[in-house]
């Protein structure tokens, strides 16, 4: 597990950091908020420890820049503050969690341990393919950071697609598992969706590789 740890009291700092460490976490720190900025947008962290109070950049601001560009990495923000309107800015800033000072090393390590698994948890609902990712809670279909609108059915064929990437499924076999409880349904509606699905996915990305492949007398994948 990788930690950032983003706080100017250096003995606070520091203490958590070899705290951690003896439980097999690799922590790095920074001591002020413009430097722990920069850690965390460009590298990636299991969680980060997040200082309310800092100089440069404060926790909140540093907070609200990384959600905006799309970092999800779960913030655990400590600050000397106890007020319920403190606790409330920080959570509505993009926090995840809260830790007032002085804290007690194990409910620190514990929360930490809770907001790795609560991010595992949300990885593994999503599928990825290259750069195309679904969000299988959110019903969200991006790629290259692009949102992309689908349909129920659209989404749902795509969905069966991507869990089961590079295997190949004709179009009798796509029709029986995506559209396998409704009666009307046309012997060519996978084809059909294939189409539908190439044109959001992969001919509006023109600059990216083509991700669904027609596999010339057996059916279709993703890869």
């Amino acid at each position: 597990m990788k930690i950032l740890v983003v706080e100017d009291e250096k003995r606070i700092a520091n203490n958590i950091k070899k705290g951690l460490e003896i439980k097999s976490m690799a922590v790095d720190v920074s001591y002020d908020g413009l430097d722990g900025f920069d850690l965390a947008e460009s590298e990636e962290y299991d969680v980060i420890v997040l200082d309310l109070m800092l100089p440069g950049m404060n926790g909140l601001e540093i907070c609200r820049k990384l959600r905006r560009s799309g970092k999800n990495t779960p913030i655990l923000m400590l600050t000397a503050r106890n007020e319920v309107e403190a606790r409330v800015e920080g959570l509505e800033s993009g926090a995840d969690d809260y830790l007032g000072k002085p804290f007690n090393f194990e409910e620190l390590l514990a929360r930490i341990k809770a907001l790795a698994r609560r991010k595992e948890n949300k990885m593994k609902m999503k599928l990825r393919v290259d750069n195309l990712v679904l969000d299988t809670s959110s019903f969200e279909v991006k790629r290259a950071g692009k949102t992309i609108n689908l349909s129920k059915k659209e989404y749902g064929l795509l969905e069966f697609l991507m869990k089961n990437k590079g295997q190949i499924f004709s179009k009798e076999e796509l029709t029986d598992k995506v559209w396998s409880f409704e009666s009307e349904v046309l012997t060519n509606t996978a084809q059909v969706y294939i189409g539908y699905l190439r044109n959001k996915i992969d001919s509006a990305f023109p600059k990216e590789s083509g991700l669904i492949k027609t596999v010339r007398g057996f059916g279709y994948k993703i890869e």
